[in-house]
Formats: C-alpha cells, sequence, structure tokens
C-alpha cells in the first residue's frame, strides 16, 4: 500500500488546540516589545514588513472564528494531506488580504487579544467534524486546526528570521504536528518506499518510486532537523544549500529530495 493510500496520521484534537494558543501566546508576547522601527522592518516574505507579518499571524488563527462564524459548506473539499498543495495558488491573494488587514489593524496588542479571545470563544461548542469554509477549501475543522500550526511554527520562524534576537520559542505539539503535516505530504507527492525521509524526533517517512526497503539500514536515507525540513517544504531554503551547509544528511541515489521541494508556497 503507497503511503498516498495509508490511513490518516491522527492528531489529538485537545493537544492541537492548546499547541495553537500557546504558540500564538508565544508570538503576542514576543511582538508586544517591538519597536516602531522593528516593525517597519523588512522579512524574507517580499514587500511584507515585520508589522506585515506580525498581522498575519492574528489573520491565520482569525480564520477559525470567521469560519466557524460562517454557513457549514455541505460536503469536505480537502483532506489534510492535500492542503499544503492548495496554498500556492492562492499566495498572491493572501499577500494583498494581509497588507489589508495589517493597514486596517495598527494596534497589534489590541488585535492579538481580540483574536485570541474569539478563537476560545468560537471553538467552545464547535465539534471536530463541522466542516469550514477555508478559502482553500472546505475543511473539517478538526483538520484545518492543524494547518494552523504550519502557518503559525511557518510564520513564527520567519519573524525570528526578520527581527535578529527576537527568538520566539516553538510549542513542542505544534512544531511536531507542523513537522508531521509536511512530512505526510512529501509522502503523497512521492509515493513509494525506496526512500526513508527521518526528521528526528518528530516524524519518519517512506516515500520515492523504485526498490521498496524491508529490513536493516535503508539504501536511501535523507535525515534532517525539524526547522530545516519545515525551511525546505515551505522554499525558504533550497535543498542545495541545506545540503552545502550540512543541514541535510543524503545518501543513496534516491536521496536527493531537489525536484520534489518545496512543498508549499
Amino acid at each position: 500500500m503507497s503511503p498516498a493510500k495509508k490511513r490518516a496520521r491522527a492528531y489529538d484534537p485537545a493537544k492541537i488546540r492548546a499547541a495553537i494558543l500557546s504558540q500564538f501566546t508565544h508570538v503576542r508576547e514576543a511582538v508586544a516589545f517591538l519597536s516602531p522601527e522593528q516593525l517597519a522592518g523588512p522579512t524574507r516574505l517580499g514587500a511584507w514588513t515585520v508589522r506585515d507579518l506580525a498581522a498575519h499571524l492574528a489573520m491565520a488563527l482569525e480564520t477559525v472564528s470567521l469560519g466557524l462564524g460562517s454557513e457549514e459548506p455541505s460536503k469536505p473539499e480537502l483532506t489534510l494531506t492535500e492542503w499544503p498543495f492548495a496554498t500556492a495558488p492562492r499566495a498572491a491573494a493572501i499577500a494583498d488580504r494581509t497588507r489589508d488587514f495589517a493597514e486596517a489593524n495598527p494596534d497589534l496588542d489590541a488585535l492579538y487579544a481580540r483574536t485570541g479571545e474569539r478563537f476560545t470563544a468560537s471553538l467552545a461548542t464547535a465539534p471536530e467534524a463541522r466542516l469550514l469554509a477555508a478559502r482553500t477549501g472546505a475543511m473539517t475543522l478538526a483538520d484545518y486546526l492543524v494547518t494552523r500550526t504550519v502557518e503559525l511554527v511557518v510564520h513564527t520562524d520567519d519573524l525570528n528570521a526578520a527581527v535578529p534576537g527576537l527568538d520566539v520559542p516553538y510549542d513542542r505539539q505544534a512544531l511536531a504536528a507542523c513537522t508531521r503535516l509536511l512530512a505526510d505530504a512529501l509522502a503523497v507527492k512521492a509515493p513509494g518506499g525506496s526512500t526513508e525521509v527521518r526528521i528526528p524526533p518528530y516524524a519518519v517517512v517512506q516515500c520515492v518510486e523504485g526498490p521498496r526497503h524491508t529490513r536493516g539500514t535503508p539504501p536511501n536515507v535523507v535525515e534532517t532537523d525539524p526547522l530545516t525540513w519545515i525551511r525546505l517544504a515551505t522554499g525558504r531554503v533550497t535543498w542545495p544549500e541545506a545540503v552545502e551547509n550540512a543541514q541535510v544528511s543524503a545518501s543513496g541515489e534516491r536521496a536527493d529530495l531537489g525536484g520534489l521541494l518545496p512543498l508549499m508556497g
């Protein structure tokens, strides 16, 4: 059975909710201490300023309460592992909406307080199976919440890269969920069993067509740390850069993942 057909990975809904709130709190506490000069600074996300990025982090969470406040779709359109591939076509629209959202919410502390309160209130009675009308496609609430760990972790890393010395911490559960979802997306994009991708301590997946490994040391092995994997999967770091800087080890003729990355834009 190929990785694409395997049973979907299970996530504990309570842990995911707690992880989202924890990571959001980490970001809110860090953003509160940024100076106007720091907020006006550049990021690695094109024309986005640090303020735009901070606003986007709140916007990513606010989509949950907005979705739950809207009419429920009749049927799901996306599975969890399909979501990473649905983001790139909307990149330009998301960038435009982020800049508008940042301009409409100049008081970041008030925005973060309001967003956190709405998120908590909207989830109080919402069942995990409830369908939510996301811009990328309708998903179950349980699945959509896992995607919020990706948004929060990826953009926390962007924030840390933009502001030297900021060092916003990563909630362990949020980092784990983000790592696992992007690893599973790789297995969907390149189904097979010839290459083992290891991202300790959170994920191991089999992928890439070819002879399937059954015992002993796999002939094709890729290993890296969670943040490097997330940067590779989202295009923050290229495969050649990661290999050259010894951020990833790759052995075997089918261990070059450069042609498969990034997974999402």
